[in-house]
């Protein structure tokens, strides 16, 4: 198979450029050079935000079997890409996300939920679910809806993520000490590791699949006291995780998602728009996602081989709580055995 991947340098690019190398596939990257492509691929450069930014794709006379496409900005970029590659290519994989669903998505929606009104595949950057949905429009147009493939992701972890979350949580709880663990305990969490997102993806390559398709674990797949667990286990298990009543977090003016990364509070819309996907449709067309164990343990791996320290995208926020903030939530006799979460251990 030959793949050509725009980016391809980090995060979910990067993992699907070393999955196809590592299936033996002819990988091509166009990149803008500010990071090197995994061994093994060949690199093209452009910046898709300039006028000329496609110019080594359009004097080269390549084919290609699919097209993998992480874009998250101006919907223009996948416009302009797509309409180039549509005779070049077999197949466009664009990594959308779940938040092209319009707020609040139902709980459990499946892909035919209301999607973002107002986006368009011609538009500048708007939003971030605007700017996912016109990506989506781009591709369906360029290259029909047999040919293109719309993965719908949900909270993504592993290996290169330049985010902060899961590296977030691995820095906190190997500094040891009481922990502010937002409970409940048994709070089901969905995500999905990298490396089996960009599996899934050549996959659907593989199978010619079209369309869109909610990708992220299954409900339940983990908790938050499964994936803070295996954070204590890996970093050295000298941390004293705090479990702490959702309602005192949230007194606190903590904020989720953000200051306490991959958690939101049960019954809330939130946890219902990211940790309750059907995810049946991907499940049926091969999608596989490895223990959370795994996920951890690979990614502190990982962070500890370039210093402990992770990227961070320059137009994402930082994540994470500050110190002050926590110490005075678990000052005020916040957590503890149990954590004021009936039924939960530290």
């Amino acid at each position: 198979m030959r793949l050509l991947v725009l980016g391809g340098t980090e995060f979910v690019g990067r993992a699907v450029v070393e999955a196809a190398l590592g299936r033996g596939w002819e990988v091509t990257v166009l990149h803008r050079g500010r990071h090197a492509p995994p061994p093994g691929a060949r690199a093209l450069h452009g910046d898709r935000t300039a006028p000329d930014g496609l110019a080594a794709l359009a004097g080269a006379a390549d084919t290609w079997d699919a097209v993998v496409d992480t874009w998250s900005a101006a919907p223009r970029a996948v416009r302009d890409a797509a309409r180039l590659l549509r005779d070049r290519a077999g197949r466009y994989v664009y990594v959308s996300s779940r938040s092209v669903y319009a707020w609040p998505p139902p709980a459990g929606c499946a892909e035919d939920a209301p999607l973002v009104e107002g986006a368009s595949a011609d538009a500048g950057p708007s939003d971030y679910a605007r700017d996912k949905r016109g990506g989506e429009l781009a591709v369906s147009d360029a290259f029909g809806a047999d040919r293109s493939v719309l993965v719908r992701a949900g909270l993504i972890l592993g290996p290169y993520e330049n985010i902060g979350r899961l590296p977030w949580w691995l820095d906190r709880v190997a500094r040891g000490g009481p922990v502010l663990a937002p409970g409940p305990r048994e709070l089901p969490v969905q995500y999905i590791d990298v490396r089996d997102l960009a599996d899934w993806t050549l996959g659907a390559v593989e199978r010619e699949l079209g369309g869109p398709y909610n990708l992220v674990s299954p409900p339940g797949h983990t908790t938050m006291g499964g994936l803070l667990d295996a954070c204590a286990t890996v970093t050295g298990g000298t941390a004293e995780l705090r479990w702490t009543d959702p309602g005192t977090v949230l007194a606190a003016g903590i904020e989720p998602w953000v200051q306490l990364p991959v958690w939101t509070p049960p019954g809330s819309d939130l946890h219902d728009a990211l940790h309750t996907a059907d995810v049946s449709r991907a499940l049926a067309t091969g999608l596989t996602c490895r223990p959370v164990e795994d996920t951890v343990a690979d990614t502190w791996a990982w962070l500890r081989s370039i210093g402990g320290t992770a990227p961070r995208r320059p137009d994402r926020p930082p994540v994470g709580l500050d110190p002050e903030t926590e110490a005075e939530v678990l000052a005020a006799g916040a957590g503890g055995p149990g954590g004021g979460v009936p039924g939960t251990t530290p």
